[in-house]
């Protein structure tokens, strides 16, 4: 069977944080994102008879605050993958891990198990952490040279690979992490998982063109995506690999322009946490380097309506078009969020997915 994420669609199409409350709208609208159990497997059955790609969760231990706490209620990003492949068929779930909070003989041996349960269906995405108030709750110190953080990373991503590639015991002793006579089986079904790494800074872009199947970076516009793809094939082909780009797009597909516009006006303007916006973006400023200082001044908005996802906010047609123009960049695709998951989706499903497929961007599901 060939990995969802290696298909030949031209544009791949996956969620982004379903397992999050508020999802990616940081807003106080009641109809946001519940991110319950019974709401998440609605969502990956809709997703998986759709011919959606993939689920990537966002790996979260503590909210933003606000009157919502805006992620402050999460689904572990593992067992979460555990129990959508449970109740799907053929849609790649992706479990994001934490380097920094995860030992990766545990980590190798989950994934593992969870490979072999849904029949070569799991993908890993790597994350090496910015978040301080997470690293407090753990009692671990944020390192305050982001090259430690990477090296780190990439000790524990070596380490995982070796214990999926090896049938006997072996001795670990890294700068990181020590172990003896250590082995693990079962190994995943895939002969590689497939691997997302988000990363905007250089020592992060580094590492993703060294183990990332997948860069997940934010896209601000067309120009800056059309550059983004050509710096990351270039940093790609250097180290003698090919990796592709992800974005993440925020969804409000409605009947006509006005009623979209309107509707982002209401949820992401007249009811938006801004003192969650406030703290996400101070916190992205301060220790993601995800984001520039301009960015982040100029896509206050965007974080209130998508947490800075790339905005697709019209008709079927119009967005069809954006998406369309996105694909053309080099992007080889987005994730998306809506509001409202599994109420919006069907929409989207009916007058988007068709037009996607007649402009070449998408096989019938």
């Amino acid at each position: 069977m060939t990995a969802p994420m290696f298909n030949d669609n031209k544009l791949k199409l996956g969620t982004f944080s379903a397992n999050c409350s508020s999802g990616m709208a940081v807003t106080k609208v009641d109809e946001r994102w519940s991110n319950d159990w019974t709401n998440n497997i609605d969502l990956v059955q809709q997703c998986d008879e759709a011919g959606i790609e993939f689920m990537l969760p966002i790996a979260r231990w503590i909210g933003y605050g606000g009157e919502t706490d805006f992620h402050g209620n999460v689904l572990e990003t593992v067992t979460w993958a555990a129990g959508l492949a449970a109740h799907s068929t053929r849609i790649q779930i992706f479990a994001t891990v934490h380097t920094a909070f995860n030992h990766p003989v545990v980590v190798a041996k989950q994934l593992a198990t969870l490979d072999q349960l849904s029949g070569g269906r799991i993908g890993l995405n790597v994350v090496a952490g910015w978040n301080k108030p997470e690293y407090d709750a753990f009692g671990v110190d944020l390192p305050g040279d982001h090259n430690d953080r990477y090296a780190m990373a990439q000790e524990w991503f070596e380490y995982v690979q070796k214990l999926w590639q090896e049938n006997k015991a072996f001795d670990w002793d890294g700068r990181f992490y020590q172990g003896k006579g250590i082995y693990s089986l079962p190994h995943p079904v895939q002969s590689r998982l497939p691997i997302i790494n988000a990363a905007a800074s250089q020592e992060g872009r580094e590492f993703a063109m060294r183990n990332a199947d997948f860069l997940f970076t934010p896209v601000f516009d067309f120009d800056q995506a059309r550059e983004t793809v050509k710096d990351i094939a270039t940093r790609a082909a250097s180290v003698g690999r090919t990796v592709n780009v992800l974005t993440f797009c925020t969804v409000v597909c409605r009947p006509t322009q006005q009623e979209a516009e309107d509707y982002l006006h209401w949820y992401a303007n007249e009811n938006a946490d801004w003192e969650a916006v406030d703290n996400l973006m101070s916190l992205q400023g301060l220790h993601a380097q995800s984001f520039t200082k301009e960015a982040l001044t100029l896509f206050r908005d965007r974080f209130a309506a998508g947490h800075g996802g790339f905005p697709l906010v019209g008709t079927p047609d119009h967005i069809a078009d954006q998406l369309e123009q996105l694909s053309d960049t080099g992007v080889c695709g987005t994730t998306l969020a809506f509001v409202d998951y599994a109420k919006e989706f069907p929409y989207f499903r009916e007058e988007v997915l068709p037009r996607l497929e007649a402009k070449g961007l998408r096989n019938p599901a």
